[in-house]
């Protein structure tokens, strides 16, 4: 286990909630002294794959999902179950917010996460928004009813990451049940670090997103994901083009010293002089790679783990 791990698990026996159990896949075998705690060891396997063993381990009514670099706050279950007593609702979410302790890097990469350049109308998903019912949610956190994951079958381990975004389609198109973003349903998600890291998880996203776009358009072909997409083309044809017509070089510069403008902008509202210059080149290099990776999963015939 490692030290992100460690801390999760101490939040999760730590929950202010009277019955609870604990199942652990590590990939070898760990000794934790705790009757909470159930470990049980699974090799190498993907995330998917090991939260599916709870439908076979699992004795609750109710599974909730967090990642190993996560830990929940202490009201993370009495606040996801009050949605469970309307028979509508399946699963609830809630926000992942970076903690206050991690890293500069890691820092910076939450606030591109969370500022609204960097994820639009997503930024519920990392800072606390307004209460509402989501078709597509994350599963580092992630609170559902046994009995319908077990009906969906789990996830789709097919897909990684994605296999969230497929189990959300079935569960609100196919069986018509709710999901419901509560923004008291916290987590605290340890990111990855600027730059190489972030960007290659972006990158990820983005392509499996193209991918789903085609796939499954009903959650996936929406245009706010195509938008960093139109932002990558608009700056090569712009480039290319303002060097011709004089007009639309006006045009082009102006509007990307708007864009250059909300981008320092969203820098400088970290208030600290050493996170703005990285929010800011992270918001650019966010938009560039997601475009980029949208497009080949868009032009991707086959997506492969």
């Amino acid at each position: 286990m490692n030290d992100f791990a460690r801390e999760s698990l101490e939040h999760c026996l730590s929950l202010d909630y009277p019955d609870f159990e604990i199942l652990l896949f590590p990939d070898s075998e760990v000794k934790i002294e705790s009757p909470k705690v159930k470990i049980i060891p699974t090799g190498h396997i993907g995330p998917s794959e090991k939260r599916d063993l709870a439908l076979k381990h699992a004795t609750g009514d109710i599974l909730a999902f967090i990642d190993d670099d996560a830990y929940p706050s202490a009201t993370w279950l009495k606040e996801a179950v009050k949605h469970f007593g309307y028979g509508s609702v399946a699963a609830v979410g809630g926000p992942a917010i970076t903690p206050p302790s991690d890293g500069i890097l890691r820092r910076a990469s939450g606030l591109v996460f969370s500022s609204i350049m960097g994820s639009g109308s997503m930024t519920y998903r990392y800072i606390p928004g307004k209460e509402r019912k989501v078709d597509d949610y994350p599963s580092c956190n992630f609170v559902i009813r046994t009995s319908t994951f077990r009906e969906l079958g789990g996830f789709d381990s097919t897909f990684w990451p994605g296999e969230d975004t497929k189990l959300c389609l079935e569960l609100t198109k196919t069986l018509h049940k709710e999901i419901i973003y509560d923004p008291k349903v916290v987590v605290y998600h340890h990111r990855r670090k600027l730059f190489k890291p972030h960007l290659k998880q972006v990158w990820s996203y983005a392509v499996h997103r193209g991918y789903f776009a085609k796939k499954f358009p009903q959650t996936s072909f929406r245009l706010s994901y195509f938008i960093p997409t139109f932002f990558v083309i608009g700056v090569l044809g712009g480039t290319v083009t303002s060097f011709v017509n004089p007009v639309i070089r006006t045009i082009f510069f102006s509007i990307l010293g708007i864009y250059i403008f909300l981008a320092l902008f969203s820098g400088i509202k970290s208030r600290n002089i050493r996170l703005a210059p990285l929010v800011f080149s992270g918001i650019v290099a966010t938009h560039l790679t997601y475009g980029i990776g949208l497009l080949k999963g868009l032009l991707t015939t086959k997506l492969t783990r």
